[in-house]
């Protein structure tokens, strides 16, 4: 780790409190806490829907507001394979067995990314370290974003409420080729990445070379370079603009906290189970469609606490959390509707775009 950072994990109360809860739920129902039929229905859609779309668009001749439309159902398709297959998969909650697990992980290359670098960046360093800023690369890795209080303003923060939503578009893109980046530095932001076997290396470059050919190389061959580039950009931007809304969504908001860690070793006070709880948000509980979509991750909240529980069993302990989170009297941070939450992170960006003696009042 570039930066050490610790927290007071010493009694772990509001923690052992919790866990213990939420095991005699899934104890007292008989239910494994990875994926049901529930999430095995959701990924028998999402596939075979992406496959069948994306074979209209390279086989069939579509009007262009047709294909334009199909391009961006397509994007966002991609962003729900992303939250509700890929993202269990590497949490290693959509299975029971690890090889399941594995190979669904591997939906992770139809976005762009790959499995063992987001396993190590989101995993371990974000799950960790959330919204710490110098160790977190959720919240050190948007170029012209300023994210936190402690990053450095720079006079373009000024309008970052209005173009970070342009940015967005570029999040699946970003993410392909910042993985060439970790590959060759070895390392994500401030932590040295872990040693990859030889596996790891053959499915990185795998990877990479399937991006390549699924969305360039054979789109260009099947419909032309000039289709191919504006289905390229309506279903990239598509997917890049949801994923990355979703994600803010869940700590770049108002009332989430942050931290900063430096060169001298930084102790949060907080155990890590309150600072997953100060750090992170919720929004839509009551939009069934919502919640389907983005694979739970509107329970952001439990999601940081049980990593390991499948989505799909978030809403149920989601009463557990909330209960045991006023018992130790700590904010439980909700916002009713998808629309106030994107509300509350636009004006949250807007205050961390001014200059700071304007929002410190100095």
């Amino acid at each position: 780790m570039g930066y050490k950072v610790t927290f007071n994990n010493k009694n772990k109360v509001f923690f052992n409190a919790l866990k213990a809860e939420v095991d005699a739920y899934f104890e007292r129902n008989g239910m494994k806490k990875t994926g049901n039929w529930k999430l095995y229905g959701k990924t028998m859609i999402l596939l075979p829907t992406a496959i069948a779309i994306y074979m209209a668009l390279m086989m069939v001749n579509l009007h262009w507001a047709v294909s334009s439309i199909l391009w961006v159902v397509f994007g966002l398709n991609m962003a729900a394979i992303g939250f509700n297959v890929m993202h269990d998969a590497c949490h290693g909650s959509f299975s029971t067995k690890g090889w399941v697990n594995d190979i669904f992980g591997l939906t992770h290359n139809f976005l762009g990314g790959n499995a063992f670098m987001w396993k190590l960046k989101h995993n371990i360093i974000h799950h960790t370290y959330t919204n710490v800023d110098g160790v977190d690369d959720d919240i050190n890795n948007m170029p012209f974003m300023r994210q936190c209080s402690t990053q450095p303003w720079k006079p373009m923060h000024k309008y970052q409420s209005v173009y970070m939503f342009a940015l967005y578009g570029f999040t699946s893109l970003f993410m392909f080729l910042m993985d060439y980046t970790k590959y060759f530095s070895k390392k994500i932001h401030t932590t040295p990445l872990k040693k990859m076997e030889t596996m790891d290396h053959v499915v990185f470059w795998t990877g990479k070379l399937f991006f390549i050919a699924f969305y360039i190389v054979v789109p260009i061959l099947m419909i032309g370079w000039q289709a191919w580039l504006v289905g390229f950009v309506i279903s990239q931007f598509t997917l890049g603009v949801t994923i990355a809304v979703v994600f803010q969504l869940a700590h770049v908001v108002e009332h989430a906290e942050f931290e900063a860690a430096g060169v001298d070793p930084v102790k949060i006070e907080n155990e890590w189970a309150i600072h997953q709880v100060k750090t992170t948000a919720n929004f839509a509980f009551s939009n069934r469609i919502v919640t389907w979509f983005v694979g739970g991750l509107n329970y952001q909240i439990e999601h940081h606490l049980f990593p390991r529980i499948s989505h799909i069993h978030y809403p149920a302990i989601s009463e557990i959390v909330k209960q045991t989170c006023e018992q130790f009297d700590l904010y439980y941070n909700y916002f009713p509707t998808t629309r106030a939450a994107i509300a509350s992170h636009v004006r949250f960006m807007h205050t961390m775009g001014q200059r700071p003696q304007a929002y410190l009042g100095l």
